[in-house]
């Protein structure tokens, strides 16, 4: 059944209660609501737990999407205790892991400001991250990093703003990746906004962000890639140029 994704408006909501509607053949967890982050859009689904009325817990090895993007599906580590159809649990986001990924894919979008070429491809990692772009140009990665790092320092906020499917349709412009498609068929599409009236930046996308550019820290070009006589792969990692703690 359609589930409350509660992280769709609210990234940093890492707990909340939930009931449990559906268990399916591999042991998967159907929920009311969840605060939890289902794989999509290069972004890793969030682990955790789930916190049982008499303390024991469950723990997730992934969440992902069912048949359609309004199922989440909560998948636990084998040897779990299985709950049952209307019990009520607490659940708890693996919050270090989720920061990091928010951080890192925010530098994603900002990425995309300094380089502004089509994405052919992206994935969020918790410690790398990679953006693949169409572009043939030779681009030193010091200059990309410094560019990055301003627009750190700059501190710009970054939130949503909601379109319906049919604006996006009309406006297909802002898409700026060409192989990953928008989060669409919910009704409504979230546009993630970075500067004051989105001076900074605004595309479609459904994953978790940080509220402001400085959150995303320390963070730099490791490397980029030629990936084909018109694809360049840069790899992000945190920390400064030459420190891979």
């Amino acid at each position: 059944m359609p589930v409350n994704a509660l992280y769709r408006d609210d990234f940093y909501l890492s707990t909340c209660e939930a009931v449990v509607t559906a268990i399916h053949e591999d042991g998967g967890i159907e929920l009311d609501q969840t605060c939890f982050y289902a794989t999509s859009g290069g972004q890793p689904g969030d682990t955790g737990f789930l916190e049982r009325s008499d303390g024991s817990k469950i723990t997730l090895g992934q969440t992902k999407h069912g048949a359609t993007k309004d199922i989440v599906v909560h998948v636990p580590l084998l040897g779990q205790e299985q709950p049952a159809v209307g019990e009520k649990l607490v659940l708890h986001v693996d919050w270090p892991r989720r920061y990091k990924l928010m951080r890192m894919h925010t530098a994603c979008h900002l990425l995309s400001v300094v380089c502004s070429y089509p994405i052919t491809g992206a994935a969020v990692g918790e410690d790398e991250s990679r953006v693949d772009f169409d572009m043939s140009e030779t681009i030193n990665k010091d200059d990309v990093t410094a560019q990055l790092m301003e627009l750190v320092r700059q501190n710009h906020p970054v939130y949503l703003q909601w379109i319906t499917d049919e604006e996006l349709a009309a406006n297909p412009g802002i898409v700026k990746s060409k192989n990953v498609r928008p989060p669409i068929g919910l009704g409504r599409v979230s546009l993630v906004c970075i500067g004051e009236n989105s001076a900074i930046d605004s595309q479609p996308c459904g994953g978790t962000h940080v509220s402001e550019t400085q959150e995303v820290g320390q963070i730099h070009i490791a490397k980029i890639e030629k990936k084909g006589k018109e694809n360049r792969r840069f790899r992000i990692r945190f920390g400064a140029p030459g420190d891979e703690a």
